[in-house]
């Protein structure tokens, strides 16, 4: 690949047919599971359970986006396999627990982030 930009790319601006042409290749499969994998980490992070947790931590914005990922694994569960399915859910859970814990007035079972399309999380 060479450093010249193309026609359309100046220094400024990043040539979006060309990032078309890249995402136009990737199986719809490894998109979602690389959104959901983003959204795990975020959220991994708005609850504290980084190295630096209290300079991120954060349970409104957590709360978001463990409430995305449950959405977006509720409704793609049927077009992705369990081999990716399987452990998406399994760290969504974990990270559900973790929030119940991280909350000073945990929500009621069932009321959690997320649990709209999980169901109830004990923990």
């Amino acid at each position: 690949m060479s450093d010249a930009t193309s026609p359309n790319e100046t220094p400024e601006s990043p040539d979006f047919d060309a990032m078309a042409r890249d995402i136009a290749e990737v199986p719809a499969v490894e998109v979602i599971v690389t959104v959901a994998v983003n959204l795990m980490s975020a959220a991994a992070v708005k609850l504290g359970l980084t190295d630096d947790a209290e300079d991120h931590k954060d349970l409104d914005e957590a709360r978001k986006l463990v409430h995305a990922l449950a959405g977006l694994l509720d409704a793609s569960t049927t077009e992705i396999s369990s081999f990716h399915a399987a452990p998406l859910r399994d760290g969504l859970k974990s990270l559900q627990l973790a929030f119940r814990e991280a909350s000073l007035v945990p929500d009621e079972p069932g009321q959690g982030p997320g649990e709209k399309y999980t169901g109830p999380v004990y923990g």
